[in-house]
Order: structure tokens, then sequence, then C-alpha cells
């Protein structure tokens, strides 16, 4: 959102993701509180009334004098079913006046989690998230964490491209691959977490790539890269690679005798491994 054109493409995605019984998640919306006349361009209820739809922030504007209360107005603006608070240290480091205090910033996390009356989730945007960080933010009333893990659109590298610095194009480069892969990352969350509901994201360009996360432990999946491309076309283009995955997932359980989603964590458990204590 923000821009006429990306109100445009959230609209294309609404479209698509009604007709399809799924969900979408907007960018940022802090523009929209700086800059009110902009919170049309996140607006996509009215496209998809019964979708899933989720707001958000980055999470360090709690820092630089974003509160609970703003987080409730951002949900209500738009009508939405959650708060995504994104983490995006690297992100901010690289970001030419980027916004790099993160202390105490799970305290603030924790204070918005008791004051929204949606569930709030917290994701990275391509650098993952480990165990012992998943593990705090659950202790802290975070009802959901998305992976957003190595793999996928790299913000690093945008920044890069972005800046006139020739020492900070450099160092985008040279942290062009920092983070952990998402695989990985849902693995270590799973862990950490055995009970926390997860959702993997960062890379995923298929069904067949859902079948593997929802196999490694998620509990849901998120694609932001190939829909964006798509969205830029038409809703129907949206719709046409939408639909391709779930035919491409739902092709993935019938292989392996899948009845549900959630059977993909038993049918895809690594050959020697211990049998699974949780209910599928």
């Amino acid at each position: 959102g923000g821009t006429a054109r990306a109100g445009a493409i959230n609209r294309a995605i609404a479209r698509a993701v009604g007709a399809l019984g799924l969900g979408m998640g907007v960018g940022s919306q802090r523009i929209s509180v700086e800059h009110p006349e902009l919170a049309e361009t996140f607006r996509v209820r009215a496209l998809a009334p019964d979708m899933l739809l989720i707001a958000n922030l980055g999470a360090v504007q709690l820092n630089y004098g974003f509160t609970p209360d703003h987080c409730r107005r951002l949900v209500d603006s738009i009508g939405a079913d959650a708060l995504a608070l994104h983490l995006n240290p690297l992100q901010e480091a690289i970001q030419p006046g980027g916004n790099t205090d993160f202390r105490r910033l799970l305290g603030r996390i924790a204070d918005v989690c008791a004051a929204v009356r949606v569930p709030v989730l917290v994701k990275e945007v391509g650098c993952g998230i480990s165990g012992d960080t998943a593990r705090r933010l659950v202790a802290a009333g975070v009802a959901a964490v998305d992976t957003g893990g190595a793999g996928g659109t790299c913000w690093t590298d945008i920044e890069g491209r972005r800046t006139t610095s020739p020492v900070t194009r450099a160092i985008a480069e040279t942290f062009r691959e920092w983070g952990i892969p998402t695989a990985e990352s849902i693995s270590m969350v799973r862990a950490a977490c055995p009970q926390a509901k997860l959702i993997a994201s960062g890379g995923l360009r298929s069904g067949l790539d859902v079948a593997k996360c929802l196999g490694l432990g998620a509990d849901a999946a998120a694609v932001a890269g190939p829909v964006l491309r798509a969205a830029v076309q038409s809703a129907d283009a949206v719709q046409q690679l939408l639909a391709r995955m779930i035919a491409e997932l739902r092709l993935a359980m019938f292989c392996t005798g899948s009845a549900r989603p959630a059977d993909l964590r038993r049918a895809l458990k690594p050959v020697g491994a211990p049998p699974s204590r949780s209910p599928v």
C-alpha cells in the first residue's frame, strides 16, 4: 500500500484470494499513519468480505512512537482479522536512515498482544526466525510465528540496489544470503514450540513447496513474490497462479496418502525419524 499502483496490486490480490477462499496480508501500514490520505490503498475488505485479512506494521516502530493504540487503529482501518508485526533488523541497518533501535522490543510486542482485540503474528522478512526467538515471542503472547526465511525476496539486496553509496551497496552484497533458510527455520521453531501456530514463508514458489513446509511442521504457508508479479498483470493472473498451487498441493497430498494438509507431517517424515507424539 501507499501508492496508487500498490493499491491496485492489493485489490487484484484481494479479488483472487476472495474467490479461492484464501487470506492475505497487506504491506507495512506505517505510511497510512503518517499520511492518512494513503490509507485507502490498503482497504480491500469490501472486495472479499470473508477472507482472512492481516494488518501489518514494523515491530521496531514500537520504539519510535507507535503505540498499542496505533496498532488497534491500523487493524480497524482495514477491518483486519489479525495483526502482523514484522522483524527486519538487517534491512533497517542497511537502509539509509533506517530505524535500528530494537532494544526492549519484546516487552512492547507483549503490550500490543495484550491490547489489541485480534491475534498478533510476528514474522521475519527474509532472515528467518530461530527457535529461541520463537519461544520468547510465544511466551510474550504472540499467537503465531511466520518464518520469513532466507531463500525468497531479499530486502538486503533491495536496499543495496536503492542506495547511492558504493560502500553500503558492497555491504548489502556481503549480507545478501544472511539468515536462516526457511526449511531450517520451520524445524527450529517447531522443535522449540511444539504447540505454537507456525506459518512458513520465504522462497515458496509452488504447491509442492507448500507441501514440504507442512511436512516439516508448519500449519500454513504464505507466498509473496510470485503473487506480486502476477498481481501486476491482473486479478485473473493471481487467481490462476494460486489455483495452480492449490492443485499442486492436492496432488502432493494424493501421492502421499494425506487426507488433510496436516497429514503431510506424518507422510513426509524423514526415513529413520522417531515417531511423532503429537496428533496429526
